[in-house]
């Protein structure tokens, strides 16, 4: 009968280094672009610049990213609104 020696405690795993049993399939960023620019997004945010609290600069952005079909036509008559 063979007895194991003491084992040496290694440092503790970290949990980026664990297997993860769930994890999410990876999504190419094609697709991720594609599904995004079919159904359209909606970026919204503010930046405020403030010197000891006083708020100096506000930026507010509102934005939608979506694609353009050539087969929709344009809702206005003429060539454009340009």
């Amino acid at each position: 009968m063979s007895a194991a020696g003491p084992r040496t405690p290694g440092p503790a795993p970290v949990p980026w280094d664990l297997p993860a049993p769930y994890a999410p399939a990876g999504v190419p960023l094609v697709d991720l672009l594609d599904r995004v620019l079919a159904t359209g997004v909606v970026v919204s945010g503010d930046l405020v610049l403030a010197i000891a609290d006083v708020p100096l600069v506000r930026i507010s952005l509102h934005a939608l990213l979506a694609s353009v079909s050539e087969r929709m036509p344009a809702p206005w008559a003429d060539s454009g609104p340009l």
